[in-house]
């Protein structure tokens, strides 16, 4: 399997914007990390694995699905255990949902998180319906238009050097990002896809929907 979907234990009140169809037909491999099972109990959608300490979810597990259970006290969040287990396995893809809202220590863990998963091969993104969260190296990619999202760059190395950023209202060339201030925030797509390409450091991209 080479794309994995993870349920997250974090805030997810609101599951309809998830496919869950597309879920199930795909294939792919579907990792609960401890609470996380409750969203996808909520979309009857059977785990392949659920892995954690348990300390957010007290209730029954199903029976015929692979249980990874870890000592409350560890050095990996649930949600890295579940990650570490996807990459492990094979897989190159991973969409992460409940890695937002709630408890800030929790987010700021699962966008480590994302660098995790990208120093590792791995391309990781993090969705809650409001917002799209995902990281950018040295390449060149496309981010297709959304009506009503901003889209915006962070810079989460010392700085980042843009080489070139394309379909946007605030387009860049040969500019750069500093980690500590936010230059990139609220661009917006204006054509049928946004291009950036990254000349250096490492970038958060973050789609936003307008409130």
């Amino acid at each position: 399997m080479s794309n994995c979907f993870i349920f997250a234990g974090g805030a997810l009140e609101d599951t309809s914007f998830i496919d869950r169809d597309y879920i199930v037909r795909s294939g792919s491999l579907v990792i609960c990390a401890d609470k996380g099972y409750e969203y996808a109990k909520k979309l009857d959608i059977q785990p392949d694995v659920i892995v954690g300490d348990f300390d957010s979810y007290t209730g029954r597990l199903p029976e015929k699905t692979e249980i990874h259970r870890s000592p409350a006290e560890k050095d990996d969040t649930d949600t890295m255990l579940a990650v570490k287990l996807a990459i492990k396995r094979g897989c190159e893809f991973i969409v992460l949902y409940g890695a937002l809202g709630g408890r800030f220590d929790h987010t700021m863990a699962n966008i480590q998180t994302l660098i995790y998963a990208h120093e590792h091969g791995c391309d990781l993104m993090i969705d809650d319906g409001d917002n799209i969260v995902s990281v950018q190296g040295i390449c060149i990619r496309s981010y297709s238009f959304m009506e009503g999202w901003y889209f915006s760059l962070f810079s989460l190395s010392e700085q980042s050097e843009i080489s070139r950023l394309t379909g946007v209202k605030y387009p860049l060339s040969h500019a750069v990002l500093k980690d500590s201030f936010p230059l990139g925030v609220s661009n917006e797509i204006i054509d049928r896809e946004a291009v950036l390409s990254v000349g250096s450091g490492l970038v958060l991209v973050v789609q936003s929907k307008k409130q």
